[in-house]
């Protein structure tokens, strides 16, 4: 079924086009098309390896994907070599497939391995970690120094600004990981980069005036990369470079399988996701105070006071997900934890939002 859709040629202006190349490595549509045509393996594997408890127990083969990269876990690496892996690539060959040697290997979880980026390993307390990987490191770091190396006649504040978009785009890949040493390590190799550019911008310059003039202290930092960005008018303000080690680890909160924001039994929970995945970003937490001011303080339900910076304080649609109701702020409002649960216990939506234009 993929190949022919696929193959099906698409319209454009009532004309019908021919498909003649196959999507890019990487493109938007190819971790669906790889989930598509590699969707069977959890089934496969289970009906091999887990059909009783006691089988699952024994062989503990579990499986974990992302498009074409899979991770599957067991307890002997001659079950892995001998058994799993025999049935996966006979399963990929009927789909004119095959496993990547040069990708495929058998670890024990204490000995670690790499899977999307991050470094999944148990140490010797017990306790699992995931840490973003040494070959993930190296090559930002090397991105990092390439563009440092082309600047140019790029002013330190065109610098900083090209500098902190690459260190944001990875941080924020690993901020989910136990990363904080890790970023540690990139802000030091990220200095010494920066430091010798300085020093080869101003060769006759000393070593104090390059820290006067591009490291200034600010507050409890010291040392801190600093240049200025200028206008069409000729009006400039200054920036800083952005540390790695300051941006926020936060532990990620798996989504559940069985999860259906169609049904109005999992409406509650999809709301209190909601609710921390935009208390995760800047603009989120705007959003959140926003409607805290539009509602005065207080609970749209009972009437007494909010408070956003405490747990008891959640967000509800007004028009229910599960009905069709869109996550905008006309739609949303903020209750009390119990005032929230007892909406949808009773499942008894609120009435539909009037404009924000409407309201005083």
């Amino acid at each position: 079924m993929p190949r022919g859709w696929l193959e099906a040629g698409f319209l454009e202006k009532h004309a019908w086009f021919a498909t003649t190349e196959g999507t890019p490595r990487g493109g938007i549509i190819s971790p669906a098309l790889a989930n598509w045509a590699l969707d069977g393996r959890q089934r496969l594997l289970a009906d091999h390896f887990a059909r009783t408890p006691r089988q699952q127990r024994m062989n503990k083969v579990h499986l974990v994907r992302y498009a074409d990269d899979f991770l599957i876990t067991g307890t002997s690496e001659e079950l892995l070599g001998d058994r799993v892996r025999p049935l996966v690539a006979d399963f990929l060959k009927d789909r004119g497939l095959e496993l990547s040697h040069e990708k495929t290997r058998i670890a024990h979880v204490e000995e670690g391995f790499d899977l999307l980026g991050q470094n999944v390993r148990r140490y010797r307390n017990g306790e699992v970690l995931t840490k973003p990987s040494s070959q993930s490191v190296k090559t930002s770091l090397s991105k990092i120094r390439e563009t440092i190396d082309n600047s140019g006649s790029l002013t330190a504040g065109g610098l900083i600004r090209r500098l902190d978009q690459q260190i944001q785009g990875r941080t924020m890949d690993h901020r989910y990981a136990a990363s904080q040493r890790t970023f540690a390590y990139v802000d030091h190799r990220i200095f010494r980069m920066v430091w010798r550019w300085c020093r080869r911008r101003h060769p006759r310059k000393g070593r104090r005036w390059i820290r006067t003039t591009y490291f200034p202290p600010d507050g409890h930092r010291h040392w801190v990369f600093t240049g200025t960005l200028r206008d069409h008018k000729g009006r400039g303000w200054p920036i800083q470079l952005m540390a790695a080690a300051g941006v926020k680890i936060i532990r990620y909160v798996k989504l559940r399988s069985d999860v259906n924001p169609y049904d109005p039994e999992w409406e509650l929970y999809l709301e209190a996701r909601l609710g921390w995945q935009l208390a995760q970003t800047l603009a989120g937490r705007r959003r959140i105070e926003y409607l805290w001011k539009e509602q005065g303080g207080r609970c749209a339900v009972r009437g007494q006071p909010l408070r956003i910076a405490e747990e008891d304080c959640q967000i509800h649609h007004r028009i229910w997900r599960s009905r069709g109701g869109p996550d905008t702020t006309d739609n949303l409002e903020l209750l009390h934890a119990n005032c929230h649960r007892q909406i949808h216990v009773r499942e008894r939506p609120t009435e539909p939002a009037a404009s924000r234009e409407g309201r005083s």
